[in-house]
């Protein structure tokens, strides 16, 4: 699949939480949330900004991203459920330790 979002915006895949608790016990999907946080897939250019510079975005392909329950536009591709957010959707970038090390 082939997409490339415009402008500020960004498609990012829900990372799925564990379904199961340490006991074993299995959670069915209708009791679950939604998850909050996600991976992104695709990223348009930036934003273009009132004197007609581009302002490239914050965020790039591949980072785990934070965003609100309620935020973007759910779209099916490919029968993967994405979600399309302007990046001032995305709260924050995480940050995983072992990216970290391996920078050091």
């Amino acid at each position: 699949m082939n997409i490339r979002p415009l402008y500020d915006r960004v498609i990012v895949k829900r990372i799925e939480k564990q379904r199961q608790t340490a006991s074993g016990i299995v959670i069915p999907d209708s009791a679950t949330e939604k998850p909050e946080q996600g991976e992104v897939i695709a990223a348009g250019q930036g934003r273009v900004l009132p004197d007609g510079t581009l302002r490239p975005l914050a965020v790039k392909v591949g980072d785990s991203v934070l965003f609100g329950k309620y935020a973007g536009q759910a779209v099916k591709l490919d029968g993967d459920e994405l979600l399309v957010l302007r990046e001032e959707d995305i709260l924050g970038v995480i940050e995983h330790a072992a990216a970290n090390a391996k920078a050091a």
